[in-house]
This record gives C-alpha cells, sequence and structure tokens, in this order.
C-alpha cells in the first residue's frame, strides 16, 4: 500500500510540476521568441541610451508618433511623456497587454495606444514620426513602404539597423545603441513630387 501511495504521488507531483512549467512556457514564449511574422522580429528591450537617442533625434518634432513592432512599450511611453500621441503597433498579445498597464501606470494612457497587429498589414500614412527597431532582412522591404506611405514631412528613427539606400540626415549614438534619423522630404521620391506639383514659371 505504501509503495502504491508513493507512486501516486510521485504521479500528481510529476503532473503538476509539468503542469506549471507549460503555463509558464506558454506566458514566457511570446517574450523571448519572435512571433509569427513575415519577417521575425525578437523582441529585444530598447536600452536606456537608445530611448535618450531616441528622444533627441525627436527634438523640436511634434505630432503623431507610430513605434513600429513596439515590444513592451517603452518607446511610446516616453515619446508621451514628451508630448507625442503615441501609439504601438505589436504582434504579439502579451507585449501589447503589458505595454498598456505600463502606460497606465506611468500615467500617460490618455496619450498612448498600443494595436496587436502584423506592420505590413497597417499603413502608417498618418503619422509624422516614425519609430523602428529592425533586423536586416525587414529593412529593404520596409523602407519601400515606408517611402510609399509617409508624407514628405515625416522623419523615420531607424534603431540598431539603418535603411540600406536611404542616407540619413542624423546619425548619435555608438555600437547597438546607435540611431539614425531620415528626413522623407530629401528623399528622391519627394523631390519628384515635389517638381510635379510645383507650377511652371513663365519665361
Amino acid at each position: 500500500k505504501d509503495g502504491s501511495r508513493r507512486s501516486s504521488w510521485g504521479l500528481l507531483v510529476t503532473a503538476g510540476v509539468g503542469g506549471t512549467l507549460v503555463a509558464l512556457y506558454a506566458v514566457a514564449t511570446p517574450f523571448v521568441t519572435p512571433a509569427l511574422r513575415k519577417v521575425c522580429l525578437p523582441f529585444v528591450p530598447a536600452t536606456a541610451a537608445q530611448i535618450q537617442n531616441v528622444l533627441k533625434m525627436l527634438e523640436n518634432r511634434s505630432g503623431s508618433l507610430v513605434d513600429i513592432g513596439s515590444g513592451d512599450g517603452r518607446i511610446v511611453i516616453a515619446a508621451a511623456k514628451k508630448g507625442f500621441q503615441a501609439v504601438g503597433y505589436e504582434l504579439n498579445p502579451w507585449l501589447v497587454w503589458y505595454s498598456r498597464y505600463r502606460a497606465w501606470r506611468d500615467g500617460v494612457h490618455q496619450n498612448t495606444k498600443f494595436y496587436i497587429s502584423d506592420l505590413w498589414k497597417v499603413s502608417f500614412s498618418h503619422y509624422r514620426n516614425v519609430v523602428v527597431f529592425g533586423v536586416p532582412q525587414m529593412m529593404p522591404q520596409l523602407e519601400k513602404k515606408l517611402e510609399e506611405e509617409l508624407e514628405c514631412n515625416a522623419r523615420i528613427i531607424a534603431c540598431r539597423f539603418p535603411f540600406p539606400c536611404w542616407i540619413p540626415d542624423h546619425t548619435t549614438g555608438e555600437g547597438i545603441d546607435t540611431v539614425w534619423a531620415y528626413d522623407l522630404k530629401h528623399s528622391r521620391a519627394c523631390e519628384t513630387k515635389s517638381l510635379e506639383i510645383t507650377p511652371e514659371t513663365k519665361s
């Protein structure tokens, strides 16, 4: 009998521990592994230096701001504290819910919004300030998408990895904390648009 009781307890303990591990895995996995995207974006939190460098590139800017792949919301929250109407798009629902909690905790929930969405299915046409924490594989396609959608007065800020074709107007930071800022009005596409709408002068 004692042997069978011990066997039963052993099975219960094993089942309990196994269930706990499965639950923890289900909760933690979205934070540490890439979500299902066209290009995988692993969640790597922005450093304090990166946040400060982004804010530096936003000096003298205003209006709406979007963080593409907003993670745990720290860039969005920091921008909201500087007066921006800041929005984050993130495919990982756990991170979005956590971002909303952090915004509420920091008292900026009225100036922030977080959406669970695939960045490739969203139009960013109405944003003047765009922050991107990308990976090299996605930058060429994202460069094309933003050039097609954004107005000429937009500024795009890339963190960790620059865009492949655009030449940055401003750069700050070192190593992984480097931030590149691109003013879209200096791109060839915007120059072409400006020429097309400029009335001809009579000679």
